[in-house]
């Protein structure tokens, strides 16, 4: 295993649109497995692959405290959803910056797993807005685009501002 480079935004691979897995295939089973590695080491607790700039339709989660219940999801699809929830959430491509977003409470999500075999999965809380959040990398979307214009351009600055101490 490996650990990926995960992207930082604002950079326009976030922006990606990611393609379906036609097969899950070897490679696509030791990308999850890297993607698993990466997650865990960053700490967090998703990972889109269009964040380790691999624009197929996979996401990892694991919000369990015991940070053994991860989660596979290959072609996610949300075919239900209910209730609406705003949880605070953060993103390994934006490290340091949180704020609240808008989700469905439930969702019911069809997907692949790791082996390639189709699922259905009931999620709600925690769970239902990180699986939403990691599907939302998967369209090209990153959390702080459901914000105002202004509080963007307040986060691009500040995130230059830490890249600089960084640097320094």
């Amino acid at each position: 295993m490996a650990r990926l480079k995960i992207l930082q935004y604002p950079d326009e691979r976030l922006h990606t649109v990611a393609e379906p897995v036609s097969a899950v295939t070897p490679e696509i089973r030791a990308l999850v497995d890297d993607m698993a590695e990466t997650m865990y080491a960053a700490p967090g607790i998703g990972l889109a692959a269009t964040q380790v700039d691999v624009h197929k339709r996979i996401v990892i989660v694991d919000t369990s405290d015991s940070r053994d219940r991860l989660q596979v999801l290959i072609n996610p699809r949300i075919v239900a959803r209910s209730g609406e929830s705003d949880y605070e959430e953060g993103c390994l491509s934006l490290p340091g910056i949180f704020g609240k977003v808008t989700r469905a409470e439930r969702i019911t999500v069809e997907a692949w797993n790791r082996e390639g075999a189709p699922f259905v999965l009931d999620a709600e809380g925690l769970f239902a807005v990180c699986i939403q959040h990691e599907m939302d990398h998967l369209e090209g979307r990153v959390f702080v685009e459901y914000w105002s214009r202004m509080k963007q351009e307040r986060v691009q600055a500040r995130l230059r501002k830490q890249r600089r101490k960084v640097a320094a």
